[in-house]
């Protein structure tokens, strides 16, 4: 683990003790790396942004429209970027926060987030919750039933690829190849 993930991943842990944000963040991390890479960007950049994109989602859950109001002091405060700052303000754009995602790293990190908890949710109700054999076409017929992962905005999913210049099928498939290697931390997996 490299020092700048070990820094954030503790001022994560610092401000999320429960497991399923800390899964959350690997899942993000995971697939913003992945992305990163793919674009010839420095995935570690990428992976930090994604580890640190909820960092105020505990302090701010009964009051959602105020996620992202507290995460830019508290990375300022721990010597991170205005880059970085930046992007974390930007994930939670026309949902809690107006700073419009315009880099690629920016619109990536919009686009994912909804879309990694669609698909961790997806892997659980099969029968051996793994991603390992998860297909892009299970995906998609879950996203049709509004009832599943209700609390999934795939609104935000739809507008982030728009933004991107993907289909949504190529950003599940992505999606799902960059979470496959962590799929254990995620809590997936036999």
């Amino acid at each position: 683990m490299s020092e700048a993930r070990e820094k954030a991943l503790a001022l994560v842990k610092e401000h999320n003790r429960e497991e399923g944000h800390i899964q959350h963040a690997f899942a993000v991390e995971a697939t913003m790396r992945y992305f990163g890479e793919k674009k010839g960007e420095d995935p570690e950049l990428w992976g930090l942004v994604g580890l640190l994109h909820d960092i105020d989602w505990e302090e701010t859950q009964e009051t959602p429209e105020k996620h992202c109001s507290l995460a830019p002091q508290w990375l300022k405060d721990a010597g991170y970027s205005d880059e970085i700052i930046r992007a974390v303000q930007a994930h939670g754009w026309s949902i809690c926060s107006d700073v419009e995602p315009l880099t690629e790293m920016e619109k990536t990190l919009f686009a994912i987030d909804e879309l990694t908890g669609l698909i961790i949710t997806t892997a659980l109700v099969r029968p051996g919750k793994s991603l390992q054999d998860l297909k892009v076409k299970s995906v998609k017929k879950k996203w049709k039933d509004k009832r599943f992962a209700a609390g999934v905005d795939r609104e935000i999913i739809i507008k982030g690829a728009e933004m991107l210049g993907v289909t949504i099928e190529d950003l599940i498939d992505g999606t799902i190849e960059a979470m496959k290697p962590v799929e254990k931390e995620l809590g997936l997996g036999e």
